[in-house]
């Protein structure tokens, strides 16, 4: 069984026992989070949602939180002595799917 659910404005595919990584999330090492906004259900019996299907939901566990590795953002403008170098390191939670509530 899996599920798609939506969660940080981005739609992943969810399965029991997989882990994913998303959009940081308020919530400490060892918390259990619930999605509620469940798309897409497959497996046995589809249940399509529109927009969500009622009555699912995702339980999920937050493994940890932490931070991607950095990139470098370089703005350059020719011919006009302009240089701006900038670093971003974006937060991200790890979390692994427990049950999916159908």
């Amino acid at each position: 069984m899996y599920a798609i659910i939506e969660t940080g404005g981005k739609q992943i595919r969810v399965e029991e026992g997989q882990a994913i990584y998303i959009e940081k999330l308020n919530a400490e090492a060892g918390e259990t989070v619930t999605f509620d906004k469940v798309l897409f259900v497959g497996g046995e019996d589809v249940k399509v949602g529109s927009p969500v299907v009622e009555g699912a939901s995702v339980s999920a566990k937050v493994e940890k939180q932490g931070r991607q590795k950095k990139i470098i953002v370089f703005k350059f403008k020719a011919k006009k002595n302009y240089r701006k170098k900038q670093g971003h390191r974006q937060p991200y939670t790890k979390v692994v799917i427990e049950k999916i509530n159908a």
